[in-house]
């Protein structure tokens, strides 16, 4: 359970953070009205969590030392995100500054991802088409496209003949697609001609067909331009 689900473990985290000086477990358990062992429990996972720091302090008077806990600096980590929404202002931003170039910024954007997400084969291994398809499925699969080959076998090494497709049948921007697909589209094709390209293929990805099915999107294949 995270702190986030645990009611309990923010109520932990309110007494820490209001109280004037770091709290024993002890100490934390009569301001709760619970018992120790609960508060000690929650109190571990918060420290497991990283919101909460546990440390030992010298005795004022005789005694053993006592570990205390405080709530650690910073923002709490527990709260809301919303991605998406950051993502659909920068879009919108970018779509509004210059629309004319907003998708070729896109497609660049991508390219350059794509370069530096992809995993470079072997070295002293061709760059085969099949070889090459085959590590551009596994980024795209990494990424969580879920891509399929289509129109031949799946490639792998030299078996089989390279796909001219790649069905794609999850869209991990989906929400983001269908409202700025003339960005996010381009975004994911420049995405795989960066790849294609970092590997040295002899083919890239010459276009990509949103929701060509209801289900799917399909990017289509084609030998490279020499040089």
């Amino acid at each position: 359970m995270t702190t986030r689900e645990s009611p309990r473990r923010r109520e932990v985290l309110e007494v820490l953070r209001t109280a004037p000086a770091p709290l024993g477990v002890a100490e934390t358990a009569r301001r709760m009205g619970l018992h120790p062992n609960t508060v000690r429990f929650h109190l571990d996972a918060l420290v497991a969590d990283g919101l909460v720091e546990r440390r030992t302090v010298a005795p004022t008077g005789p005694g053993r030392p006592r570990t205390v806990h405080t709530v650690r600096p910073g923002m709490d980590r527990a709260g809301h995100r919303d991605y998406r929404l950051l993502a659909r202002m920068l879009l919108s931003r970018w779509a509004a500054a210059d629309p004319a170039g907003a998708r070729e910024e896109a497609m660049e954007t991508g390219r350059a991802w794509g370069r530096f997400l992809v995993d470079p084969l072997p070295p002293y291994e061709p760059a085969t088409p099949g070889r090459s398809v085959a590590a551009l499925l596994d980024l795209l699969n990494g990424l969580g496209f879920a891509p399929q080959p289509e129109g031949e076998e799946r490639a792998n090494g030299e078996s089989g003949r390279t796909p001219e497709r790649i069905r794609l049948r999850h869209c991990p921007f989906l929400e983001l697609a269908e409202e700025q697909g003339g960005l996010v589209c381009p975004l994911h094709l420049g995405l795989m001609q960066g790849a294609l390209a970092e590997l040295g293929a002899p083919l890239t990805a010459t276009t990509l067909e949103p929701f060509a099915t209801p289900d799917s999107c399909v990017a289509h294949l084609a030998g490279a331009a020499p040089g």
